[in-house]
């Protein structure tokens, strides 16, 4: 049985480059206007990687695999327990990205870009640079 959490965040990294996602400039959802990477609420008895999984597919139409996921951390905050993960896809094609319904726009940034964008989400660049810093 899986642990309780809420969500699952995953950090999809190109080489030097990372997959972002302008979340929609809505007031009344969770960061509006500000760039996050895919993943999203749980659903169901979903592991954080199905759930990371899943959302990947929805949000740009990519199918990750195991073999690509490289780190796993739940990060439990106050009020609720989100994961964050870790893919490797150097070899990833971009022009298959099928971008879903939710969010402005995706880019294929930099990841220094990420970490010091004034919007993104403080949080998961705090999280991504976890992982970079035992990469």
């Amino acid at each position: 049985m899986t642990e309780p959490f809420n969500g699952a965040k995953i950090a999809i990294l190109v080489g030097d480059q990372i997959l972002t996602i302008l979340r929609d400039d809505i007031p009344t959802i969770p960061w509006p206007g500000m760039w996050d990477l895919p993943g999203g609420r749980r659903e169901n008895a979903e592991t954080p990687t199905e759930c990371a999984f899943r959302e990947t597919w929805e949000e740009l139409g990519l199918r990750l695999s195991e073999h690509d996921l490289v780190h796993s951390c739940p990060y439990p905050g106050r009020f609720e327990t989100v994961w964050f993960l870790a893919a490797e896809c150097p070899g990833l094609d971009v022009s298959q990205v099928v971008f879903g319904n939710e969010g402005q726009e995706w880019r294929l940034a930099p990841i220094p870009w990420f970490l010091n964008h004034e919007k993104a989400i403080p949080h998961l660049k705090d999280n991504l640079s976890d992982y970079l810093a035992i990469r």
